[in-house]
């Protein structure tokens, strides 16, 4: 995003063969300027609209956190380290018809603190300072979606002591003050 202007992937793009010319310009409302932009352009507007800071988003339907999306489920559980230093939790966005103001509205409000939010029975959108910071929170948030799916298949996981939990808390408190 630069100047109001939000560059975004158009519409029916696939992200596997994107190519220069399927990058269109949109303005900060989510209205095309050049191109057809993602029937999603709104979502990314409205995101951008809270978060001065964000410079990147991505939204996929990626498996392991579609399954959550579907099923419901916000990925809040304390198996993992990572999931504390990084996330502490990726919340769920209520249902709403996708391309919706309804979708915008669900989902926008939990980016006021959060860089990961699943849309249920939809798919997952994340931000960061740039589109390497927001992959790599994809690819971070999918790795430990996987993981909890895995580890309830050999009969769920092992929640970490309040006291580990908390020390992970102050741990990363720690490193983001340096």
């Amino acid at each position: 995003q630069d100047n109001g202007e939000i560059l975004i992937t158009g519409t029916g793009t696939q992200l596997g063969h994107l190519k220069e010319e399927d990058v269109v310009l949109i303005n900060s409302h989510g209205d095309n300027i050049s191109g057809k932009g993602s029937s999603e352009r709104y979502l990314h507007s409205g995101i951008y609209g809270v978060r001065s800071d964000v410079k990147a988003i991505i939204h996929v339907h990626s498996l392991a956190l579609t399954a959550f999306a579907c099923a419901r489920k916000p990925i809040k559980q304390n198996i993992h380290p990572e999931n504390i230093l990084v996330f502490d939790e990726i919340p769920l966005a209520e249902y709403a018809m996708p391309s919706s103001k309804e979708l915008v509205e669900n989902t926008v409000k939990y980016f006021e603190k959060r860089d990961v939010v699943l849309m249920a029975n939809h798919g997952v959108v994340a931000c960061g300072r740039d589109l390497e910071d927001a992959y790599t929170k994809i690819e971070m948030a999918e790795a430990n979606a996987q993981l909890i799916i895995n580890s309830l298949i050999l009969g769920g996981g092992v929640s970490l002591c309040d006291e580990d939990v908390q020390n992970l808390i102050q741990l990363k408190r720690e490193t983001m003050a340096l």
